[in-house]
């Protein structure tokens, strides 16, 4: 069979799938650790990470052979049935992030769905909100999923225009802003406060030191649940195993936090997985997780074999290889390296980030194409980036990346920003 060029292929996804997505134009065949390789050869780092799934680098041997080895064994009996590999994952994944109870999914919208059901369900039958009353507090510019109910919360144009009607029963705030969470908090039939701990597709939005454990204290106060989305910043990718760093077993103190913030209910995905296999998971005490009773909520797919053995094997990495402790330090010289680039350049104007999941802002309206045009200079250069929101470049390499290989990726963003300053 004769192989397709990057453009026949490109071609084939423009005529035959939904426009839906708007991808670098790159066509990928192969992944290991932290590299790619496209059809025609080329070798790039990946700075993407598939949004932070592949945590674990791409094609993780542990992970693989995980997989391969319960497919060729069993791979799916629906929650009909119990399965020899589900009990143990549960046993092993609630002890891992410390909570009683994990119901498993498999993709992180699911998985915030789950979440919200979760809450709202909880407020009725222990809080004693009057059914359909219930409320959960949101930030702007969050993004949790795609899915009717997400986007019924979303200030995306993108995400909500000709989507609605919209889902009723949410409060949005602004992120960060400790006040107005506390008024929000102080309305009726408050059942819970959802966040991500650092708002990744708004641009890498680090907030405050002490935001997290004043919003967990307060919710704890008014008797509202905290529900932190951790889909794409959990799983070691800033720093600690979790950015909230709840029950951190990462042998570090949270470099964020005074305190630990515990999340009443914790979300995950993305590299649950280590971006083998669509795995998601929402875990919390029996007091909130009791509350969903035999067919009340469930998957096809939720908490299979496969899924099981793939999210241990991820998660062993994570520990074995000190995933969490390499990207606080590759992190910190990160961001000490660009800062040097920030003010050798006018046309960047910052970095922030946390661990590896980093960002820079480029100097020129959210408008302007810059951004894209520096992202596809950086692929001509082998690096693969993406932007977000217009004029922001998101840095998130897979935590297996050693300093030599990072050093190597700023001397390209080096390279390729000095050609957009003549």
């Amino acid at each position: 069979m004769e192989k397709l060029s990057s453009e026949a292929l490109m071609e084939m996804e423009d005529k035959h799938g939904a426009h839906n997505y708007h991808p670098l134009p790159v066509v990928l065949e192969k992944g290991e650790g932290v590299y790619v390789w496209d059809v025609e050869g080329k070798k790039y780092y990946d700075f993407l990470s598939a949004y932070s799934a592949v945590n674990q680098g791409h094609c993780h041997p542990k992970i693989v052979g995980a997989m391969n080895a319960q497919a060729s064994t069993l791979t799916l009996t629906s929650r009909a049935f119990y399965n020899d590999a589900l009990g143990p994952y549960e046993k092993f994944v609630t002890n891992y992030f410390g909570f009683d109870k994990v119901l498993p999914m498999n993709t992180g919208a699911e998985a915030v769905e789950t979440a919200i059901k979760l809450c709202r369900k909880w407020a009725y039958e222990v809080k004693g909100i009057e059914e359909n009353e219930a409320k959960i507090i949101v930030c702007e510019n969050n993004f949790h999923g795609r899915t009717t109910t997400i986007i019924s919360f979303s200030n995306d144009p993108d995400a909500r225009k000709n989507f609605g009607p919209y889902t009723a029963g949410f409060i949005k705030i602004p992120y960060d802003d400790i006040d107005a969470l506390e008024k929000a908090l102080n309305e009726e039939n408050i059942a819970g406060f959802m966040a991500e701990p650092i708002q990744g597709e708004a641009g890498v939005y680090v907030p405050a030191d002490d935001y997290l454990a004043k919003a967990k204290a307060l919710c704890e106060k008014k008797g509202v649940l905290f529900i932190a989305d951790e889909v794409q910043t959990g799983i070691a990718r800033t720093g600690s195993l979790l950015a909230v760093c709840g029950n951190c077993t990462c042998g570090n103190k949270c470099e964020r936090q005074s305190t630990f913030v515990t999340p009443d209910i914790l979300i995950l995905g993305k590299a649950l997985s280590g971006g083998a296999y669509p795995v998601s998971a929402v875990l919390a005490n029996n007091e909130i997780m009791n509350v969903i009773k035999p067919g009340q909520h469930g998957s096809t797919f939720g908490g299979n074999p496969v899924a099981a053995k793939v999210a241990i094997a991820a998660l062993e990495v994570v520990t074995e290889e000190k995933l969490a402790e390499k990207a606080r330090e590759l992190g910190d010289l990160f961001r000490a390296e660009v800062q040097k680039l920030v003010e050798k350049y006018k046309i960047l104007k910052l970095v922030r980030g946390k661990g590896l999941l980093n960002a820079v802002v480029i100097n020129d309206s959210e408008d302007s194409s810059t951004a894209w045009d520096i992202c596809m200079k950086l692929r001509d250069n082998g690096m693969l980036a993406k932007p977000t929101h217009g004029n922001i470049i998101r840095f998130a390499p897979p935590l297996v990346m050693n300093e030599e290989q990072l050093l190597d990726c700023v001397s390209i963003i080096d390279k390729t920003v000095a050609e957009f300053e003549k």
